[in-house]
């Protein structure tokens, strides 16, 4: 897996070092507990072992297997999820969000939660704004293919100069991240805004056993600027990197194309979340403590100097096995801090969320990376000291 290191990048004689001033975090009040999720998914495979009894009889098809909170707490490390909409989904005859229909005059309802963020990141960076001239929008998932989103939320939210659209899957935070970075270093932004409003819910198969837990909906926030123009704590980002290694072991198949295929929409279940997840914890595992070593070394740093590690909250199995192969021992929770259990996994949103609930406790000098990884297959770290 090869990769490149962006450290100091100089435009004439000028080089600004990039810093992050503010995170926010945006969490819906509705939540979902395993219990409630498993109510609903049994009461659908019910239905449906009902409604296919004769071809279950033949031999045609399989019968719907029951799911149970102890199977997805083993499976995933997940007690509860936060979602725009619980009703919808624990509904067995339908199983997915009802989201309001909006006029094309309305903001979305992707920019409604990624305000909500900005606002919390904003005030902690002690911005307003009209102060941010680049607004990413990163997200695993988009609502429209244009106007891109990222617009909408500059408009929103009353910023200068330009925004634009990123889908790296759940690594588009940290991706995100590296794209500001480097605008700012080379003086092209002065502060940015990188946003991740993930409504996961709207692309997960509800009635699958196999990944009907996995998700949740959040929206975070990140304020990265000039470090020299920080107005209070912050993070100085020392380095990025990011890597992608092709791999149809996670995939969406939703697209405007589809109704132009053959088999139009009449087979929808590719149209979701779809995952190989043996095949995905064997080769990402690995690729991802590479990665992040590699990193280190390449920064003049040894595992040993992270203060703590903000993971991608996907599996706690496997964030367990990524903080032992860096740090070559069992983490502790204070190294390793963990928000799965509360949010699932909320894609590109869930390091962010784990950085901005579990850093104010660190002290000047001390060092983090922040790692998030997945569909592509994609990998991204970002190594911060507290200043």
């Amino acid at each position: 897996m090869s990769g490149v290191i962006w450290g100091t990048l100089f435009l004439g004689d000028q080089m600004y070092t990039p810093a992050i001033t503010g995170t926010g975090v945006f969490t819906p009040p509705e939540t979902i507990s395993n219990e409630e999720l498993v109510e609903a998914f049994n009461a659908y495979a019910d239905l449906y072992n009902a409604e296919h009894a004769d071809a279950i009889a033949a031999g045609e098809i399989a019968a719907k297997e029951h799911s149970s909170p102890e199977f997805i707490f083993k499976a995933s490390g997940i007690e509860r999820r936060h979602v725009m909409d619980k009703e919808g989904i624990l509904d067995p005859t339908r199983m997915y969000p009802r989201l309001r229909q909006r006029s094309d005059d309305e903001p979305g309802i992707m920019t409604e939660i990624a305000l909500k963020a900005c606002k919390t990141a904003l005030e902690q960076a002690g911005r307003t704004g009209d102060e941010v001239d680049l607004v990413i929008c990163a997200a695993s998932n988009m609502e429209r293919a244009y106007p891109a989103v990222a617009i909408e939320i500059q408009k929103e939210l009353g910023a200068k100069g330009f925004g634009f659209d990123m889908n790296v899957a759940c690594s588009s935070a940290t991706f995100g991240i590296q794209a500001a970075a480097d605008m700012i270093r080379s003086g092209s932004v002065r502060c940015a805004i990188v946003v991740d409003p993930e409504i996961t819910s709207g692309h997960l198969e509800w009635r699958d056993r196999d990944c009907h837990f996995i998700f949740g909906d959040v929206a975070t926030a990140t304020v990265l600027e000039r470090a020299e123009d920080a107005k209070g704590n912050h993070w100085i980002v020392h380095s990025t990197r990011c890597a992608t290694e092709f791999s149809n072991n996670i995939r969406n198949n939703n697209g405007f194309l589809r109704r132009n295929r053959p088999d139009g929409v009449k087979d929808r279940r590719d149209m979701q979340f779809m995952q190989n997840g043996r095949k995905v914890f064997k080769e990402v595992v690995p690729m991802v403590s590479a990665h992040m070593l590699q990193h280190l070394a390449d920064a003049g740093h040894k595992p040993e100097d992270l203060r703590r590690m903000w993971l991608h909250q996907a599996n706690k199995a496997m964030n367990d096995f990524i903080g032992r192969k860096v740090l070559g021992r069992d983490p502790d929770r204070d190294e390793q801090p963990n928000i799965l259990q509360e949010y699932a996994n909320t894609s590109s949103a869930g390091s962010i969320i784990a950085f901005a609930q579990n850093s104010e406790d660190m002290v000047k000098g001390d060092l983090g990376m922040i790692c998030s990884f997945g569909a592509g297959y994609s990998v991204g770290s970002v190594l911060l000291e507290r200043a």
